[in-house]
C-alpha cells in the first residue's frame, strides 16, 4: 500500500525524513518496501500484513508514526456546512441479513455538480496510485484512503423506490459491475439492491447501471460493515480483488461507518456543491460489543524478557487506542478501540508493547525447565536410518503432504495397518493450492517430483529418500489413518568419492543394499524379499519386501514404464517404499560381545548355472538348511546373462566361508564339507557347476 509523506505528515507533524519513517516502521512490524520521490513528496510502500486493517489507511499508520515519535493523531473533524431536510424524507433502507450486513449508514446530499476534482485531490490520488475519475467518485477513494473505510456513491435517481435492500442475492441474478462484466450471482453472495434488483456488490464494487454521471444531481452514499468472511468468499469466486474488498474481507471499523461517511459528505459539499440531509438513515439491527482485556504487567517481562515501566506501557497503549479501563492492585483493564480486529488476548497487548519497545532488545536464552530433554524412541531410530543412507551417498527429500488426485490408486501402499486396507482418500476441504487436495497415501509421489526436477536441472545421478507420514481415509467418524514410511528412489550412475565418473550404473541390488543397511542400523533382522506383481513396479522387477516372520511391509524394484513415460524419464528408475510404523515395532536384538576369531577363515567360490527364476535368498536358505559343520556365512559375488548362456538360465557365483573356533581346519575338511554342500545345490535346483 502507498503511503503519502505529506500527508502523513499533516495528520502528525513527524519530524523524521522519509528514510527515517522507513527504519522505524519496518521496526515495528509494517514494513516498508521502498521509499519513491515523486514531485515534491515521498511515497512509502508499506507491507500491511494481514491481521491489519487498521494500517491500511493514511490514519492507521499515522497511530503507529504517533506512538513512534510520542506525538498526537491529528485526525479531521467533520462538519457539513450545509443541511436540509431528513434523510428518511428521500430514501429508504432495509437489511434482510444482519448477519452479514451488521451495519448500513446512508445519506443524500442533493443538488450536487458533477466534474473534474480540484488539482489538489487529483494529484493527491495520482500519487497513491488512484486514478481520477469525478470529484464525488474521487472523494470516496480519498476518504477510503484516509480513514479506512470504503465508501459508494450512488445515483439516487437511478434507483428504483428510492430504496436500498441488503440481501442475498438471487440464484441466477445478474449485474454489470462498475468494470463492465456481467456477473452471475448465486444466493451465498450479498447484494445492494434498489425495489427491483441489484444495484451493487456488497463491500466489492459497485453496479454499471447506478453509478455517478454527469447527469447526476443528487447522491447516496453508502458506508456499511460487511461480514468478512461472506466478502472474502464472494472476491474469490467471482476473481475480484478491488480497494474495498481488501479492506472489508480483513475486517474494517464498524464504528467509523457514520464518521467517515460525514468526512465524505462534508468533502462532497464543499467541492461538489449540494445540501446534505440533516441525519443519516443509519440501521444497525447487531450492534459490536465493546472488548475489554485484563492487562498484568509483569506478563511483559514474563513473556518477552523486556524490561518496561508501567507508565511507558500505559502510553503506548492509549496512544494506539485502547482505553484504560477499572485496575485492581496488580491488573489492569484495555478495552480494545474497534478498528484493531486482531487484538483479543493479554498476550495481543504484551505484543503492542514489545514491537514498539523494540524486538531488537528482547534477549536469546532457553526457557526455564526443571526437567532434562531426551529423544523419544523412535526419533533415535530416524536418526539412524538418516546417517545410514547419508553414508551410502543418498541425500533426504522433504516433501509437502499433499499430492495431485491423479496420483490416486496409482501406488501400492506400504503399511500394514489399517492404512493398507482403506480405499478411501483423504480429501482437503480448503487447500492450499487447487491441484493438490489429496493427503498423500505414498511418498512416492513426492520423490518422483524431486527425480524430475533433478533431471531438468541437469543432475542426472539420483539417490533420494524420505522419512514422512501418510495418510487413508477414517473410518465413520474418526480421524483419518496414519502411518509413517521411508521411501527410496535412485536413478543414473553409482558415483564414488574421489570419482568424476561413475563407474557402473545404479541397479536393484543398490535399491535393497541401502535398504537393509537401514535396517541393520537398527539393529533388526535382516529384511527378506520375494518377486511379486506391485502395480506400480515393472513386471518381473518387483519383489515384496518382507520382516523375518513374513510380514509384508512394502515393496521394491523398477518403476513402470507407464509411469517412467508419464514423468518423461529416459534411464531406470528404482524405487522402493516400507512401512516404518511396523519396522519400529520390532524389538532389537540384543547385542553381546564376541572376541575376534582365534583361527583364520577358508573361503570357497562356486559359479552355479541356475534357472533364472532361483533366487539368491532361496540359494542363501538352502546352504543354511544343510547345517555343515564350521559353515559360517555365503556371499553374492556377481550374476551373468548373456552369451553362451541359455535364454532360461542364470550363472551364480557365491563365496562360501568355513572356520573353526576350536583350530585351523584342514584343506581336506574343507573340502569334504564344500562337496557336501555343491551336492545338495546341484540336486537341489538342478543346477550345474559353471
Amino acid at each position: 500500500m502507498l503511503i503519502s509523506y505529506n500527508w502523513l505528515r499533516e495528520l502528525t507533524g513527524t519530524k523524521l525524513t522519509p528514510l527515517e519513517l522507513r527504519e522505524r516502521l519496518t521496526m515495528v512490524g509494517l514494513a516498508i518496501d521502498s521509499v519513491d520521490e515523486n514531485e515534491g513528496d515521498s511515497l512509502l510502500d508499506v507491507e500491511v500484513p494481514s491481521n491489519r486493517p487498521d494500517c491500511l489507511s493514511h490514519v492507521g499508520i499515522a497511530r503507529e508514526v504517533a506512538v513512534i515519535e510520542k506525538s498526537k493523531v491529528q485526525s479531521p473533524k467533520s462538519k457539513v456546512p450545509k443541511t436540509q431536510g431528513k434523510a428518511s424524507d428521500f430514501a429508504a433502507v432495509e437489511i434482510e441479513d444482519p448477519y452479514l450486513c451488521s451495519r448500513y449508514a446512508a445519506r443524500i446530499v442533493r443538488g450536487v455538480k458533477i466534474g473534474p476534482s480540484p488539482d489538489w485531490l487529483a494529484k493527491r490520488l495520482n500519487e497513491i496510485g488512484q486514478r481520477p475519475i469525478n470529484n464525488v467518485a474521487d472523494i470516496t477513494n480519498y476518504v477510503l484512503h484516509e480513514l479506512g473505510q470504503p465508501l459508494h456513491a450512488f445515483d439516487l435517481t437511478k434507483l428504483n423506490g428510492q430504496k436500498i435492500i441488503v440481501r442475498r442475492a438471487r440464484a441466477g441474478e445478474k449485474l454489470q459491475t462498475l468494470d463492465g462484466v456481467d456477473r452471475v450471482l448465486d444466493n451465498e453472495m450479498l447484494v445492494i439492491a434498489d425495489a427491483e434488483r441489484p444495484v451493487a456488490l456488497a463491500g466489492i464494487m459497485g453496479g454499471l447501471d447506478s453509478e455517478i454521471s454527469t447527469s447526476t444531481v443528487d447522491v447516496l452514499i453508502e458506508s456499511a460493515y460487511f461480514d468478512p468472511d461472506s466478502i472474502r468468499r464472494t472476491a474469490r469466486k467471482l476473481g475480484m480483488d478491488t480497494e474495498a474488498s481488501k479492506r472489508f474481507e480483513r475486517g474494517a471499523d464498524c464504528e467509523n461507518v457514520v464518521n467517515a461517511q460525514a468526512r465524505c459528505v462534508e468533502l462532497i459539499c464543499e467541492i461538489a456543491g449540494g445540501i446534505a440531509s440533516e441525519d443519516v438513515i443509519d440501521v444497525y439491527p447487531r450492534p459490536l460489543t465493546a472488548r475489554s482485556i485484563t492487562f498484568r504487567p509483569e506478563r511483559v517481562e514474563s513473556l518477552t524478557s523486556l524490561r518496561v515501566d508501567v507508565a511507558e506501557m500505559d502510553r503506548i497503549l492509549v496512544a494506539l487506542g485502547f482505553v484504560e479501563g477499572a485496575a485492581a492492585k496488580d491488573t489492569k483493564t484495555f478495552v480494545v478501540p474497534s478498528w484493531r480486529v486482531d487484538v483479543s488476548l493479554e498476550e495481543d497487548l504484551v505484543e503492542e508493547i514489545a514491537r514498539h519497545v523494540g524486538y531488537e532488545h528482547i534477549g536469546s536464552e532457553l526457557p526455564p525447565s526443571a526437567m532434562a530433554g531426551e529423544y523419544q524412541p523412535a526419533e533415535l531410530k530416524r536418526r539412524k536410518i538418516r546417517r545410514a543412507l547419508t553414508s551410502l551417498g543418498f541425500d533426504e527429500a522433504i516433501n509437502l503432504s499433499f499430492i495431485d488426485p491423479a496420483h490416486d490408486e496409482v501406488f501400492a501402499l506400504a503399511a500394514t495397518n489399517q492404512l493398507a486396507t482403506q480405499s478411501s482418500f483423504v480429501t482437503l476441504s480448503n487447500p492450499i493450492l487447487e491441484d493438490v487436495t489429496r493427503m498423500r497415501p505414498s511418498l512416492l509421489p513426492g520423490l518422483l517430483q524431486s527425480l524430475r526436477h533433478n533431471f531438468n536441472q541437469g543432475t542426472r545421478d539420483v539417490r533420494l529418500f524420505e522419512i514422512g507420514r501418510v495418510f487413508a481415509g477414517p473410518d465413520g467418524d474418526e480421524l483419518p489413518h496414519e502411518s509413517e514410511s521411508l521411501a527410496l528412489i535412485l536413478s543414473g550412475g553409482a558415483s564414488e568419492q574421489d570419482r568424476a565418473q561413475a563407474s557402473r550404473e545404479l541397479d536393484f541390488y543398490d535399491l535393497t543394499g541401502a535398504l537393509q543397511a537401514a535396517i541393520s542400523a537398527l539393529n533388526l533382522p535382516p529384511l527378506v524379499f520375494a518377486e511379486a506383481e506391485v502395480k506400480h513396479l515393472r513386471a518381473g522387477q518387483s519383489a515384496n519386501i518382507s520382516l523375518a516372520d513374513g510380514t509384508v511391509i512394502g515393496s521394491a524394484g523398477t518403476l513402470s514404464e507407464t509411469i517412467s513415460a508419464g514423468y518423461k524419464f529416459r534411464q531406470r528408475v528404482y524405487v522402493a517404499e516400507l512401512d516404518l510404523t511396523a519396522v519400529f515395532e520390532i524389538a532389537e536384538h540384543e547385542i553381546k560381545y564376541t572376541p575376534l576369531p582365534r583361527y583364520p577363515s577358508v573361503v570357497r567360490d562356486v559359479t552355479l548355472l541356475v534357472g533364472r527364476n532361483v533366487a539368491f535368498t532361496e540359494l542363501v536358505g538352502a546352504i543354511e538348511s544343510e547345517e555343515i559343520d564350521d559353515y559360517q556365512r555365503v556371499k553374492l559375488v556377481g550374476t551373468y546373462e548373456g552369451q553362451n548362456i541359455p535364454a532360461q538360465k542364470r550363472s551364480v557365483t557365491l563365496r562360501v566361508e568355513y572356520r573353526s573356533d576350536q583350530r585351523t581346519l584342514r584343506d581336506e575338511e574343507v573340502e569334504e564339507r564344500h562337496r557336501r554342500l555343491l551336492d545338495s545345490l546341484l540336486k537341489k535346483f538342478s543346477a550345474v557347476l559353471h
